[in-house]
């Protein structure tokens, strides 16, 4: 599936909100929600959906992630 698919199937958990892709559209390391500021990781191709598996946006790019 590709990562345009994903982003109109997925949303935040949290919020319900869209989310954005982190790092490249063909491989993503994580997708974004805007208004949580959270970032949902990928891990081997597959997003991580969980609340409890969020990495805050700040702490996300500081740890170069994207």
């Amino acid at each position: 599936m590709k990562t345009q698919e994903l982003l109109e199937i997925l949303a935040c958990p949290r919020c319900l909100g869209p989310l954005e892709i982190m790092g490249d559209a063909e491989s993503p390391s994580g997708f974004l929600c805007p208004a949580c500021a959270a970032v949902y990781p990928v891990r081997d191709g597959i997003p991580v959906m969980l609340v409890e598996e969020a990495v805050p946006r700040e702490q996300w790019t500081e740890g170069g992630r994207d």
